[in-house]
């Protein structure tokens, strides 16, 4: 495969609730994913938190939003807030 600028990789999107926005321009968003059982082929809900930028302290708690993969920004944050 060659190597380029053209050959960029697309940014994940993830949608998910706000869980928590007590921190400064930090949020935490819960992404909630179905996947199929390997044996009993039932669809299980799998939740997983990412804490994501959020530059201007504007997600309340309930909030439905988008979080994008991003260069990391902290130790824990590499994903930014879109929407």
């Amino acid at each position: 495969m060659k190597r380029g600028v053209n050959n960029i990789m697309p940014k994940r999107i993830l949608q998910g609730t706000v869980v928590s926005a007590s921190s400064n321009k930090t949020i935490l968003v819960s992404v909630i994913r179905k996947v199929m059982h390997p044996v009993y082929k039932k669809y299980i809900k799998k939740t997983k938190k990412y804490a994501a930028h959020d530059e201007k302290n504007i997600s309340k708690v309930g909030q439905n939003v988008k979080i994008q993969e991003n260069k990391p920004i902290s130790k824990t944050k590499k994903w930014i807030l879109i929407n």
